[in-house]
């Protein structure tokens, strides 16, 4: 990751997006700065993804906890 240049997101002016899980509804505002993207997500209480993400990530909990089931059965809580 290079050549990212400093700057200040304005996250209200960035659109959001639903998404539905296997269990209740994510909202998604998403920006793209060539490979890589940065998303900033809300999830409904008790939200459970109807897929596997096979991406690398890196999560950052602002506000109250979440729980990330992995594939390989293990669940990494961040708060």
């Amino acid at each position: 990751m290079m050549n990212i240049p400093f700057q200040a997101i304005d996250w209200s002016s960035v659109e959001k997006t639903e998404h539905r899980g296997e269990l209740g509804t994510s909202w998604w505002q998403t920006l793209q700065f060539g490979g890589l993207r940065l998303r900033l997500v809300e999830y409904e209480a008790g939200y459970l993804a109807d897929h596997w993400c096979r991406k690398g990530h890196i999560v950052h909990c602002l506000e109250g906890a979440f729980v990330s089931e992995l594939a390989d059965g293990r669940n990494i809580v961040l708060k």
